[in-house]
């Protein structure tokens, strides 16, 4: 059975050794190894990746995630590791719409073509312009409308959903809602976001006709974890593209849109396989 162990620790020698020595006295074959050292934060990050035929950890004799993580404790304790040991299950997504169906169309093609890394459970919005899309696709779409009366009924319900379907990661794909500061902490680490990367620049309404205006030369895209500064969580992926004096609103707006369905998808895939590990305010990412 295929297993991933992420962990971060105060830098010193021998981490590397523990690590693939309590691997190897399991049992365990590494496929895919790597590690960062933070100098500045004089931190070390690591990402390994391993498979486990079986042996005698568990009480059925199937070794489990959680098996490892109780054998693995005392390691931590002597580096002062935070760590997490994920089996080859596929994340479960809540996928969240406004209006704008680039992304969403962008991750069910990706979800149906077997390289998104996760299973999409369902897809949730304020509006139901994306239903047919959604339900092309064999998912459930649950509308749920907000308005400033019902801000808190509707995140309340979002929160029952994300319990009912087991979900792992919301994603906000294009979601035109700004999150509570409470949900946003109930959601740390398992909620992303995307949107054009001109922020703080070019806010509120039509941000491409406004960089037309301004006569930009690139257009990007930014995708990072949801928290209650809003859009400032830590980035995991930014796709940037040129572009010149012939694009116009309606040709910024395509390649916005472009990029936010590449950076999107990036960042959830490499969230879902275990290769963002936080690093402060920022994210060290294991591509």
């Amino acid at each position: 059975m295929p297993f991933t162990l992420t962990l971060n620790c105060p830098e010193r020698s021998g981490i590397v050794h523990a690590v693939t020595s309590f691997l190897v006295g399991r049992g365990c074959d590494i496929v895919e190894h790597q590690q960062f050292d933070d100098a500045v934060r004089g931190s070390l990050f690591l990402r390994t990746s391993f498979s486990c035929d079986g042996g005698d950890v568990g009480e059925r004799g199937e070794t489990t995630a959680d098996d490892l993580s109780r054998e693995f404790a005392a390691v931590a304790r002597d580096f002062g590791m935070e760590f997490q040991f994920s089996d080859g299950r596929p994340d479960r997504l809540l996928v969240m719409v406004s209006k704008f169906g680039h992304c969403l169309n962008d991750l069910l093609f990706r979800w149906r073509a077997g390289s998104l890394g996760a299973d999409i459970a369902l897809v949730v919005s304020n509006h139901e312009d994306l239903r047919p899309m959604a339900e092309a696709a064999g998912l459930p779409f649950v509308h749920v409308p907000v308005t400033a009366e019902t801000k808190q009924d509707a995140e309340q319900r979002l929160l029952e959903l994300v319990d009912e379907h087991h979900i792992d990661l919301v994603v906000l794909a294009r979601y035109m809602q700004v999150l509570s500061n409470a949900l946003c902490v109930k959601l740390e680490g398992r909620a992303i976001n995307i949107h054009h990367s001109f922020l703080p620049g070019f806010k509120g309404a039509k941000p491409y006709h406004q960089a037309y205006d301004r006569g930009v030369k690139y257009v990007g895209a930014t995708a990072h974890y949801v928290t209650p500064d809003l859009d400032e969580g830590p980035i995991i992926e930014q796709e940037v593209l040129r572009v010149d004096h012939t694009y116009g609103p309606r040709g910024l707006v395509t390649v916005g849109r472009d990029a936010e369905a590449l950076a999107l998808s990036r960042a959830v895939r490499w969230h879902c396989e275990r290769r963002v590990l936080l690093n402060g305010n920022s994210t060290v990412v294991f591509r």
